[in-house]
């Protein structure tokens, strides 16, 4: 029996055993606390962290299955965002260099870029719109109608499912959304609560919360994560974690910050890709059946060694391009899903795994 309440790693010859236990605990139900999801932030080394990510894969396939959820995005209305997110180079506050302008796009447009990732294997498709969110548009715009009806033209012309990621929004809403076709809809809190004030100042950290909660009392799924490598600790990732398991997210993804030239954090340094795997690992130990997703800088970060995640816990991934960045062809990611035994497709959500059906 693993010893959780004894609160100090194993020995080196004992930590592939004691990370198994706990595995197999999480597996049957149990939920970590903490400090022990703290403990586990504690492991260091090549060789360690790799065992890590064998336990959390063990999870990730007792819990979700093989199947790899595919999604992907298209930016309709980018730049001078009112927030001033220190990540983001579509802030007006700290425009950077390289993310463009535009208002919405012309639906033909965008339901053109819906073909596409339905043809690259995609089988959800997200539509993100920059600013603080449609609950503070002006009465007199349209852009919410005109939102609603693309995604009506996107579910009968075109086989996926549309997702939304507008920002803050009401419960009347989020009711609209989920009436016209809106099953799943991204809303990140991408920090911890004591860690947020110092990435955004513009709107608060309850407020990302308020919205969740409105999608998930309309009957939307969450799809609600946050970024690794903002200058927080390992307390705060671990909060982040825990905060997402309180709010019964379905879906969380993990970006992986890709500094931006122009934005207030493009100083830091890259994240080190078995940081980043381990981050992953131990999410996969607090959400043991919550869909994790690669998001944003998964190529930028880990490089050749993309696979790693897909080996600590990942069962989701984004395909194609990026808000402002460029992602890789498609057929690299099916070709490297292939190679791992995976398969691409709509991963089940927390309660919906069948090991029978799919193993």
């Amino acid at each position: 029996m693993v010893q959780t309440s004894v609160l100090s790693l194993p020995t080196d010859t004992d930590i592939k055993t004691w990370l198994q236990q706990l595995a197999s605990l999480v597996i049957s139900g149990k939920r970590l606390t903490s400090e022990e999801a703290l403990l586990l932030t504690q492991i260091e080394g090549h060789d360690h962290i790799l065992l890590l990510c064998e336990a959390a894969d063990r999870i990730r396939q007792s819990c979700c299955g093989q199947t790899v959820d595919l999604c992907s995005i298209v930016n309709i209305k980018s730049g001078n965002c009112s927030e001033n997110c220190n990540f983001c180079s579509q802030s007006a506050h700290h425009p950077g260099t390289e993310s463009p302008v535009y208002g919405l796009k012309p639906q033909a447009e965008i339901l053109e870029h819906a073909k596409a990732a339905a043809e690259a294997g995609a089988k959800r498709f997200c539509l993100v719109s920059q600013g603080r969110g449609l609950k503070h548009n002006s009465p007199k715009s349209k852009e919410f109608e005109e939102i609603l009806d693309t995604v009506q033209k996107i579910i009968s012309e075109v086989n996926i499912k549309p997702c939304c990621a507008l920002g803050e929004i009401t419960l009347e809403q989020a009711k609209m959304l989920k009436e016209a076709g809106v099953t799943r809809y991204n809303h990140n809190l991408e920090a911890s609560e004591s860690f947020y004030p110092k990435i955004v100042t513009t709107h608060t950290w309850q407020d990302r919360v308020d919205t969740v909660k409105n999608l998930k009392a309309a009957g939307i799924q969450a799809c609600t994560g946050g970024i690794i490598g903002m200058g927080e600790s390992w307390n705060d990732r671990i909060d982040l974690a825990l905060a997402l398991r309180e709010l019964e997210v379905e879906s969380v993804p993990i970006n992986l910050l890709n500094p931006r030239l122009g934005t207030p954090l493009n100083h830091l340094r890259r994240l080190d890709p078995l940081e980043a795997v381990k981050a992953i690992a131990i999410f996969r130990f607090i959400l043991p059946a919550q869909i994790l997703r690669y998001a944003g800088g998964r190529e930028a970060i880990m490089g050749e060694l993309q696979e790693l995640g897909l080996q600590a816990g990942i069962n989701a991934m984004l395909i194609g391009n990026y808000l402002t960045t460029l992602g890789q062809p498609p057929e690299a990611d099916h070709a490297m899903l292939k190679s791992l035994g995976l398969q691409g497709g709509e991963a089940p959500i927390p309660g919906e795994y069948q090991p029978h059906e799919q193993d």
